[in-house]
C-alpha cells in the first residue's frame, strides 16, 4: 500500500498484474532522507497516450446478462480513475498494471473509424446496437483530444447503424448535433453513470469523471434535443454509496431520463486488492464491515463471475437493494429497457472508397 491517497487518481499504487512474472518491493536501504516520516511521496504521475493501429475494432459479446452483441472501446485504459472498475485488469495484457497505469498510461486506437467502416462494409455484419463504453469510458478527457468516439459516431450515422452510449462525462454533449441526427432515425440510445450525488465521494471514487452534477446537466441537455437517455446508479457499493440509489433515480426523471437501472460492485482480478487499498485510505473505520457486506452478496466470496449472479449479486441484502430499485423505478415511472427499442432496418452498407469520388 502506498499509504496515502493520490490526488486526482482513484488507484493509490501500482500493483503488479496477475500476468507478470517480476514483482517490486520498496525497501529502506538507510541512505539518509529516506528515514520513516520525512516526506517521501513521488511526484503525481502524469497521463501519457500512445497512438495504436488497431487490428480490429468490434468486440463480440455472447453474455446473456448484457444486451448487446457488439461493442467499440477506441481507448485501452481510462483517465476517469474509478477505483472499482471492472476494466482495469484488462491492462494485464499489456504488461502493465491494473493501478495506476490503467488510469495513466492509456492507448489511442487512432485508426478506429477507419477499422469500423471496413467491419460494416463485410457481407458477414449483423446489424444490432453496437455499445460504445462497454470496457474503458468512450468520453473520457483524451476524447476532447482525439475525437476517436466523434468519428466512430460519423460513420455510424453515415450507414445508419444503431448504437448505444455508456459514459461518465459531460463531454457527450459536445457530440449533441449528432446525437441528434441519430435519435431522429430511432439510432442511439445514451445511458449516463451517475454513481453518487455527493460530489465528495465522486471525487474519490472517480476522481477524473465529471461531477454528479454535471452528469444530470448532460441528461437534461440530450433529453431536451430528442436523444432517448437513461440513468444507471452504477455500480453501487454498500455501505459506501447505495444509500443514494432513490435519489439517484429522481434526479434522473427531473432531467428526463426514460430509463434507469443498476448493478452491484464486481471486484475481479486484481480490482479486490486495489478496492481494499481504498477502502482502507479513505474510510479505515468502515473498510471490513463493506468487504463484508460484499461477500454476503457474493456467495462469501470477494467477487462472483458467474452470468446471472454477477450484475445483481445474491442473499438478502441484494434482494433488499432490488427491491428498493423496483420501487422507485415503478414509482418514479420509469420504462422497461425493451420499451426502448432502436432501428436496425436503416442500416446501409458504408461505400468503398473511390478515387473519383462521388457524382451525387
Amino acid at each position: 500500500m502506498s499509504g496515502t491517497p493520490i490526488k486526482g487518481r482513484g488507484a493509490a499504487s501500482n500493483r503488479e498484474g496477475r500476468f507478470e512474472s517480476v514483482r517490486v518491493e520498496a525497501e529502506d536501504d538507510g541512505w539518509p532522507g529516506d528515514a520513516e516520516g520525512e516526506d517521501l511521496q513521488p511526484a503525481r504521475p502524469r497521463t501519457t497516450v500512445s497512438e495504436e493501429r488497431a487490428r480490429s475494432i468490434l468486440s463480440h459479446n455472447d453474455s446473456p446478462d448484457i444486451p448487446f452483441e457488439h461493442s467499440i472501446n477506441v481507448y485501452r485504459g481510462c483517465e476517469h480513475g474509478c477505483v472499482y472498475c471492472y476494466a482495469r485488469p484488462s491492462h494485464g495484457y499489456l504488461n502493465l498494471s491494473a493501478g495506476l497505469d490503467f488510469e495513466t498510461r492509456l492507448f489511442a486506437k487512432t485508426n478506429a473509424a477507419e477499422l469500423l467502416r471496413a467491419e460494416l462494409g463485410r457481407r458477414s455484419h449483423r446489424v444490432s446496437p453496437i455499445n460504445l463504453g462497454a470496457n474503458t469510458d468512450p468520453y473520457q478527457p483524451i476524447e476532447r483530444q482525439y475525437r476517436l468516439t466523434r468519428e466512430v459516431l460519423q460513420v455510424l450515422l453515415e450507414t445508419r447503424h444503431p448504437c448505444t452510449i455508456v459514459t461518465k462525462n459531460a463531454c457527450v454533449e459536445r457530440d449533441l448535433d449528432l446525437l441528434h441526427e441519430l435519435a431522429s432515425q430511432r439510432l442511439v440510445f445514451v445511458a449516463v453513470s451517475v454513481t453518487t450525488l455527493d460530489n465528495r465521494l465522486a471525487a474519490r471514487l472517480e476522481p477524473r469523471a465529471s461531477a454528479p452534477h454535471r452528469r444530470l446537466e448532460a441528461i437534461a441537455r440530450l433529453s431536451a434535443a430528442g436523444v432517448p437517455t437513461g440513468v444507471f446508479a452504477a455500480p453501487l457499493i454498500p455501505a459506501v454509496n447505495d444509500p443514494d440509489l432513490e435519489g439517484i433515480l429522481e434526479r434522473g426523471r427531473e432531467a428526463g431520463a426514460l430509463y434507469a437501472n443498476y448493478t452491484l460492485v464486481r471486484l475481479p482480478h486484481e480490482v479486490k486488492d486495489l478496492f481494499r487499498e481504498w477502502l482502507e485510505l479513505h474510510f479505515p473505520q468502515r473498510a471490513a464491515h463493506v468487504m463484508n457486506l460484499i461477500r454476503d452478496m457474493r456467495g462469501g466470496r470477494d467477487n462472483d463471475p458467474r452470468f446471472g449472479a454477477r450484475m445483481r449479486g445474491e442473499g438478502e441484502i441484494a434482494k433488499l437493494i432490488q427491491a428498493r430499485f423496483e420501487l422507485a423505478r415503478k414509482r418514479l415511472g420509469y420504462l422497461h429497457r425493451d420499451e426502448i427499442e432502436l432501428d436496425c432496418s436503416r442500416f446501409r452498407p458504408p461505400r468503398a472508397e473511390s478515387a473519383q469520388g462521388e457524382l451525387f
